[in-house]
Protein backbone atom coordinates (compact mmCIF):
# COMPACT_ATOMS: atom_id res chain seq x y z
CA UNK A 1 0.00 0.00 0.00
CA UNK A 2 1.07 3.57 -0.70
CA UNK A 3 0.24 6.98 0.71
CA UNK A 4 0.37 10.37 -0.98
CA UNK A 5 1.12 13.13 1.51
CA UNK A 6 0.23 16.59 0.22
CA UNK A 7 1.30 19.59 2.32
CA UNK A 8 0.38 23.12 1.29
CA UNK A 9 0.47 26.68 2.46
CA UNK A 10 -2.81 28.25 1.39
CA UNK A 11 -2.76 31.65 -0.26
CA UNK A 12 -6.44 32.05 -1.18
CA UNK A 13 -9.21 29.91 0.25
CA UNK A 14 -12.46 30.47 -1.64
CA UNK A 15 -15.71 28.69 -2.50
CA UNK A 16 -14.27 27.35 -5.77
CA UNK A 17 -11.50 25.71 -3.75
CA UNK A 18 -14.05 23.98 -1.50
CA UNK A 19 -16.12 22.70 -4.42
CA UNK A 20 -13.04 21.53 -6.33
CA UNK A 21 -11.53 19.70 -3.37
CA UNK A 22 -14.79 17.81 -2.73
CA UNK A 23 -15.08 16.91 -6.41
CA UNK A 24 -11.49 15.66 -6.56
CA UNK A 25 -11.88 13.60 -3.41
CA UNK A 26 -14.95 11.84 -4.80
CA UNK A 27 -13.24 11.32 -8.15
CA UNK A 28 -10.29 9.65 -6.41
CA UNK A 29 -12.65 7.13 -4.80
CA UNK A 30 -14.99 6.59 -7.74
CA UNK A 31 -12.53 6.34 -10.62
CA UNK A 32 -9.03 5.72 -9.24
CA UNK A 33 -9.45 3.17 -6.44
CA UNK A 34 -8.42 5.47 -3.60
CA UNK A 35 -8.75 3.55 -0.33
CA UNK A 36 -8.89 6.43 2.14
CA UNK A 37 -8.55 10.21 1.99
CA UNK A 38 -8.22 12.59 4.91
CA UNK A 39 -7.42 16.29 5.07
CA UNK A 40 -6.77 18.66 7.95
CA UNK A 41 -5.96 22.33 8.06
CA UNK A 42 -4.79 24.76 10.68
CA UNK A 43 -4.51 28.42 9.85
CA UNK A 44 -3.17 28.54 6.32
CA UNK A 45 -1.48 25.11 6.46
CA UNK A 46 -3.13 22.02 4.98
CA UNK A 47 -2.16 18.36 4.97
CA UNK A 48 -3.95 15.75 2.91
CA UNK A 49 -3.13 12.05 3.01
CA UNK A 50 -4.60 9.59 0.55
CA UNK A 51 -4.05 5.83 0.48
CA UNK A 52 -3.68 3.67 -2.62
CA UNK A 53 -2.95 0.06 -3.57
CA UNK A 54 -0.60 0.84 -6.45
CA UNK A 55 1.68 3.44 -7.98
CA UNK A 56 -0.25 3.03 -11.25
CA UNK A 57 -3.45 4.18 -9.51
CA UNK A 58 -1.61 7.21 -8.11
CA UNK A 59 -0.20 8.08 -11.54
CA UNK A 60 -3.63 7.77 -13.17
CA UNK A 61 -5.10 10.04 -10.49
CA UNK A 62 -2.31 12.60 -10.87
CA UNK A 63 -2.76 12.78 -14.65
CA UNK A 64 -6.57 12.92 -14.69
CA UNK A 65 -7.67 16.00 -16.74
CA UNK A 66 -9.94 17.30 -13.96
CA UNK A 67 -7.13 16.90 -11.43
CA UNK A 68 -4.64 18.59 -13.75
CA UNK A 69 -6.97 21.58 -14.19
CA UNK A 70 -7.23 21.84 -10.40
CA UNK A 71 -3.44 21.64 -10.12
CA UNK A 72 -3.14 24.60 -12.49
CA UNK A 73 -5.65 26.62 -10.46
CA UNK A 74 -3.83 25.69 -7.28
CA UNK A 75 -0.52 26.96 -8.63
CA UNK A 76 -2.11 30.18 -9.90
CA UNK A 77 -4.43 31.05 -7.04
CA UNK A 78 -4.81 28.77 -4.05
CA UNK A 79 -1.35 27.81 -2.80
CA UNK A 80 1.73 29.79 -1.88
CA UNK A 81 3.70 26.55 -1.86
CA UNK A 82 3.19 22.81 -1.64
CA UNK A 83 5.02 19.50 -1.49
CA UNK A 84 3.93 16.02 -2.47
CA UNK A 85 5.45 12.85 -1.05
CA UNK A 86 4.61 9.34 -2.23
CA UNK A 87 5.55 6.76 0.37
CA UNK A 88 5.24 3.01 0.67
CA UNK A 89 3.60 1.75 3.83
CA UNK A 90 5.65 -1.13 5.18
CA UNK A 91 3.68 -1.77 8.34
CA UNK A 92 0.22 -0.91 9.60
CA UNK A 93 -1.45 -1.67 12.91
CA UNK A 94 -4.22 -0.29 15.07
CA UNK A 95 -6.04 -0.96 18.31
CA UNK A 96 -9.47 -1.24 16.81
Amino acid sequence: MYAVIFKATIDTYDQEYDVTSKTLRQLAFDKYKCKDFCAVSEGNEEITISYWDSLDDIKAWRTDPIHQKAQDLAKQSWYKSYTVEVVEIVKKYSNG
